[in-house]
């Protein structure tokens, strides 16, 4: 049995300017209390670097270091450049003892959300394997398919008996909900554990992952970014763009991918770019739900209810709904709306995309592109806005580009809608339906 030094970075407010001192000096003293300490080791590093010699000394084991979440001080303070730049200068000298102690060291293993590249913390460090994308590993950090059937088959089966299903109806709403990570190309899917094992415990299949809480980073980031919403399922990217959130303030998507929201859905070798999306269900209502009050967050005293929304939608009520959507753009905060066009489209998705209608934004046809199209069982909705102009105008321009060509053979009933979005009062000022 090999010495365990362990390190949990997940513990601590690292907004706080000594809050990462704070717990490696509590971690250091814990470790000194069994391998002791030396005077002349004055900085976390120097006395992490004696430990690990000492731990050698002391037992004649190489010692095994299980570092977790190492970039959470990096992570929570992205956007607070000087107190993100302490805690890397710490956390640099902190995790090059992992090089110079190389020969005390049997095993070291560090996980993270993100992917910080080696310039930032590990530029000295070139004796660790990064399996973040290694196909031998894709499988290391969930269950799959093969695992689920392996150990779970009883549980599927009272899961199923329990939602008054068949095991393979109980099989196919797992796989929809929870299955669909991917690491590299070509490699199996993989189920979130965490919902998994929730759904078999409680006997029922709900969105559980959500429930630990999500970073509001993630939305401030793409806020920050400007980031059109609708691309999140569309976006291509290499290795190295996916293996950095550097360039965060450029390209909000590797953060995105490596917590988790986004996935590797394909691959264009020609190009060298993979191809990403939502996993699964649980993951996509989620994060846009998520995002909800970021981009619209209404006061509690609006008139708004999303239930006869979307009653209305369904029964191809344009006036209603549209009136319905008019009073709660009213009553939205002000303080979030930012870059008009992009929090108007922002919006206008997230509203639609959450309610569960397929929803289209920019939409391209041969003669131009629609800002949003709703798609119904029993009607199609062709919406195009303007900004301080009118809602006539909008309308025309839907006839003009006969945005409506390419469903003409669709027997839905179509409506069209045009929008005028006011920038000084910040609301929809005017609406037409055709």
């Amino acid at each position: 049995r090999f010495p365990i030094l362990r390190l949990d970075l997940n513990t601590a407010d690292y907004t706080q300017p000594e809050s990462l001192n704070d717990v490696l000096n509590k971690v250091l003293n814990d470790w000194e209390k069994d391998y002791g300490a030396s005077s002349d080791e004055t900085t976390s590093a120097l006395r992490f670097q004696g430990i690990v010699q000492r731990v050698f000394e002391r037992t004649g084991k190489r010692a095994v270091i299980l570092i977790d979440e190492y970039d959470k001080p990096l992570l929570q303070t992205m956007h607070d450049e000087a107190l993100q730049e302490r805690h890397r200068s710490t956390l640099k000298a902190f995790y090059s003892v992992l090089k110079t102690q190389d020969r005390y060291i049997r095993f070291a293993f560090l996980t993270g959300v993100t992917k910080f590249a080696k310039v930032s913390i590990f530029s000295d460090l070139n004796n660790l394997d990064d399996i973040s994308m290694d196909r031998r590993y894709a499988d290391i950090c969930g269950v799959s398919e093969v695992e689920l059937h392996e150990y779970f088959d009883e549980s599927i089966g009272e899961l199923a008996a329990s939602m008054g299903c068949s095991f393979d109806e109980a099989c196919d709403m797992l796989r929809t909900r929870y299955d669909g990570y991917h690491f590299e190309i070509n490699t199996p899917g993989i189920y979130n554990p965490f919902s998994l094992l929730h759904a078999f415990s409680k006997r029922a299949i709900r969105d559980y992952w959500f429930e630990t809480g999500t970073p509001t980073i993630l939305a401030k980031t793409l806020q920050r970014c400007r980031y059109r919403l609708e691309k999140l399922t569309q976006e291509r990217q290499t290795a190295d763009q996916l293996n950095s959130v550097e360039a965060m303030s450029r390209n909000p998507i590797p953060l995105i991918y490596q917590s988790g929201y986004l996935t590797i859905s394909g691959y264009l070798e020609r190009f060298g770019m993979y191809l990403l999306g939502f996993p699964n269900k649980e993951v996509e209502r989620g994060f846009l739900n998520f995002l909800v009050p970021a981009y619209m967050p209404a006061r509690e005293t609006t008139d708004f209810n999303v239930s006869y929304f979307i009653e209305e939608v369904e029964r191809g009520d344009a006036e209603g709904f549209m009136t319905r959507l008019q009073a709660f753009y009213a009553d939205v905060d002000y303080k979030i709306i930012g870059d008009m066009e992009i929090y108007f489209q922002n919006s206008l998705y997230l509203f639609f995309k959450v309610l569960g209608f397929h929803t289209c934004v920019e939409y391209h046809f041969s003669s131009g592109s629609a800002d949003v199209v709703i798609k119904t069982p029993e009607y199609i909705y062709i919406i195009e806005c303007k900004r301080d102009s009118s809602a006539e105008a909008a309308l025309a321009q839907i006839e003009e580009k006969d945005y409506a060509a390419p469903f003409a053979a669709d027997p839905r009933r179509l409506f069209k809608i045009g929008i005028n979005f006011s920038t000084s009062a910040r609301r929809i000022d005017g609406y037409l339906i055709a």
